[in-house]
Parts: structure tokens; sequence; C-alpha cells
């Protein structure tokens, strides 16, 4: 797998920026494919930093349901895949310069 393609997008929640803040912790959507050394390879190509730990987890989808004038439209949000990355003391990432 290219790294390009493993990761997908920071999560900006307040959650994840109470743990950048505490923690040197860094929330990713990552593709489900990708496993925690190519997570690792890519957070350090990416953004210059050193990587101490990665976890994963796969968020399941959820049921939605939403009232139309033809009734109700049920659907199904897509689950993903969460790499919290927590990296060396001393090393930050500045997820909004993009922004």
């Amino acid at each position: 797998m290219q790294l390009a393609e493993v990761l997908i997008k920071p999560i900006l929640t307040e959650k994840a920026n109470g743990q950048q803040e505490k923690l040197k912790r860094y929330a990713f959507k990552v593709s489900r494919k990708a496993n925690k050394l190519e997570i690792k390879k890519a957070v350090e190509e990416f953004y210059g930093v050193s990587v101490v730990d990665v976890n994963t987890l796969v968020v399941p989808g959820k049921n939605k349901t939403k009232f139309t004038k033809a009734g109700f439209v049920k659907g199904v949000k897509p689950a993903y895949k969460k790499a919290m990355v927590t990296v060396a003391e001393g090393d930050t990432i500045d997820l909004y310069a993009n922004i």
C-alpha cells in the first residue's frame, strides 16, 4: 500500500484536541487496509515527527433516519478505521496549518 493512501484525514474534534494538548496523541482517519506499521511510517514521513505508539480501532457504521415529504428515509453511515498516534515528547503536529 502506498503511504499517500494510508492517511485519509485528521480528526478535529473537542476530544481529539484535548488529547493533543495533554497526551501528545493525534487522531487520524485511515484506510481500512492499513496496519500499525504503515500508519507509523506514513505519519513520520508526512509530518516529520517520531511516533512512539499507534492504537487503532474500527468505528462501526451508524443507522440514520430522516423525515421527508415522502416519509422516513433510512440509511447507514459507513464504518471507518481510526488511528490514535502518540508522538515523542517535544514533537508536535500542526494540523491547522492547511486550513
